[in-house]
């Protein structure tokens, strides 16, 4: 009887999740993600629509949004390490929000008066309109990135704490948020443009995203109050102890407990920025700062003992072998309808899912590092039947057709034959679909036609399991191995990496836009898939050795003299 006291009831316990500091960051980043996805969404289709249905303007912010990360992810790593985590998860969550709803707001302006705004100054307010939206809108994409930062690569690590299963679990948890709310959230805001207008959409994500900025912050405040870890970050604590020696009178301040320690923090950053402030160094020293940041940033990624994994991951990017629009073209190239494609976009969320729990399996019977290596070999598997779909029956794969002859025809100025309408860009900028359709279901029976394809789809949803599982197991092998004072510069700098190499992939297709050469760019994109996990492999066999091919249990750990960096990662 003494014994069934203390336990707690049903109700209790769930009481207690639902106001548990890990229930918290669910909610937040639940609602933040949301809005994310649905901005993300419709921003494209409201740049299509302003420009007349081309897709100049979206591939403008693209290129844009892509760049800014790629220069700007370092130092905003940087920004991120060297403030308070609530200062940083507050600032960034208000520039996030605020941009967004002014973009919304500015948005249905331009909707309600697009035709008074064309003719006012030959066009020139309209055209000033369309910079401020992709500006604002890559300032909004920005602070998305150092929220992402600091939430999920910081904050997750902090209230986890030293448990790399719970570690685990919250990542898994987290992704398949992402998961869930990339196909709820578009499927929500298109509904709601469909049956609506354009106008009606801009309004309801500006009102979301104020009433979701409300709500994140409180949850911010709710998980900051409940985790007094969050409080210090380590770059801090040695600057505190610098501090102390040269004013020992403030040494009373630094033995509060925990509970009050938040708002001193914000007293205690204003006092350890001071230093920085006086203007010890000439004006061509503080703008070069920035340049310097950048280049600290990128020689702290490349001696970090993760270097490899990182690496790894980033080349994955660089692939055709995903539901974006480069896929989506060519399926309709091949005659697959958009009812055919939401399917197959659906199976590849669950696929993702079932890579998450996947993940928190595996790594509890195998290990992290061991995760990542079975996760690589899962994926270039599955991935072999994309391989083998470009020689299949009703690939339009074609070595006689140069990869470069629409790009050579559009430089050149010769007007190209009416066969070669069928190309991704034709398809992407609007072509004739029912043309590009119909032609190959002409030529082919209909089983060769949708060999080749469907072999691609399966290849591609079935490697969604190893491409979460493996993008999980970096994520955390991330968490674990940086040091907390440059965690947030090193997965600043992973983000330029991966956004570099995503570049370069729109690049590739850019260069051989046309069906023909499809094939090839399934080739290449596999092999900096199998370059990657390759370098995932050096990085595991460099830190397990032989013990990389032997399954183990979790509690077997390696002994630190082998490697002292990765003590839990086994």
């Amino acid at each position: 009887m003494d014994n069934s006291g203390p336990k707690k009831t049903c109700c209790e316990s769930v009481r207690d999740f639902f106001t548990s500091a890990k229930f918290l960051i669910y909610m937040g980043h639940a609602l933040s993600t949301w809005g994310d996805r649905m901005w993300n969404f419709a921003v494209a289709v409201f740049l299509v629509e302003l420009y007349g249905n081309s897709l100049l303007l979206t591939a403008v912010y693209g290129l844009v949004v892509a760049g800014s990360v790629l220069l700007l992810g370092a130092i905003i790593g940087d920004w991120v390490d060297r403030n308070p985590r609530l200062k940083v998860a507050q600032t960034s969550l208000l520039v996030q929000n605020s941009c967004v709803i002014v973009c919304g707001i500015l948005l249905m302006v331009v909707f309600q008066f697009k035709e008074q705004l064309v003719e006012l100054y030959n066009g020139w307010i309209l055209t000033t309109c369309y910079i401020l939206v992709i500006t604002i809108a890559n300032i909004a994409n920005l602070a998305s990135t150092a929220t992402s930062i600091t939430i999920q690569r910081d904050w997750v690590v902090v209230v986890a704490g030293q448990d790399s299963s719970r570690l685990a679990d919250m990542n898994a948890t987290v992704r398949i948020i992402d998961q869930l709310t990339n196909i709820l959230a578009p499927m929500l805001v298109g509904q709601i443009m469909a049956f609506g207008s354009h106008f009606i959409g801009c309004g309801f994500i500006s009102g979301w995203n104020l009433c979701s900025m409300c709500l994140e912050y409180a949850l911010l405040w709710k998980v900051y109050q409940k985790t007094p870890a969050l409080a210090v970050k380590a770059g801090q604590k040695e600057q505190q102890q610098e501090l102390k020696q040269l004013s020992p009178p403030k040494d009373s301040e630094n033995g509060q407990s925990p509970e009050e320690s938040s708002q001193p923090l914000m007293n205690e950053a204003s006092v350890v920025a001071k230093p920085d402030s006086p203007k010890q160094h000439g004006c061509c020293y503080q703008v070069s700062e920035p340049l310097r940041t950048l280049k600290a940033g990128w020689v702290a990624y490349y001696n970090q003992n993760i270097f490899f994994a990182g690496m790894s991951l980033a080349f994955l990017y660089m692939t055709v072998l995903g539901f974006d629009c480069i896929t989506t073209g060519y399926a309709y190239t091949q005659g697959l309808n958009g009812s055919v494609l939401s399917l197959l976009m659906g199976a590849s969320a669950v696929s993702g899912i079932c890579g998450t729990v996947a993940f928190t399996w595996v790594r509890k019977k195998c290990g992290l590092i061991r995760t990542g290596f079975i996760s690589g070999i899962a994926q270039l598997s599955c991935l072999m039947l994309c391989v083998v779909s470009v020689f299949a029956p009703g690939s339009p794969f074609d070595l006689s057709v140069s990869p470069f002859q629409d790009l050579y025809t559009h430089l050149i100025g010769e007007k190209t034959l009416p066969e070669a309408d069928h190309s991704l860009t034709s398809v992407l900028t609007g072509g004739n679909m029912t043309t590009t359709t119909a032609a190959p279901a002409e030529e082919l029976p209909p089983l060769q036609s949708y060999m080749s394809v469907s072999l691609l789809f399966a290849g591609v949803i079935a490697a969604r399991i190893g491409l979460w599982s493996f993008d999980l197991t970096v994520t955390q092998l991330i968490q674990e191995n940086v040091i907390e004072s440059e965690r947030g510069v090193i997965n600043g700098v992973q983000n330029s990496m991966n956004y570099l190499l995503d570049l370069l992939h729109f690049i590739m297709v850019i260069l051989a836009p046309n069906p023909e050469a499809f094939g090839l760019l399934v080739i290449i994109s596999v092999s900096f898939v199998a370059m990657g996990h390759i370098m995932y492999f050096w990085f595991a066999f460099k830190n397990l050795g032989v013990r990389l091919f032997f399954c183990c249990s979790p509690e077997q750990k390696v002994e630190t003299e082998d490697s002292p960096s990765l003590p839990t990662t086994v």
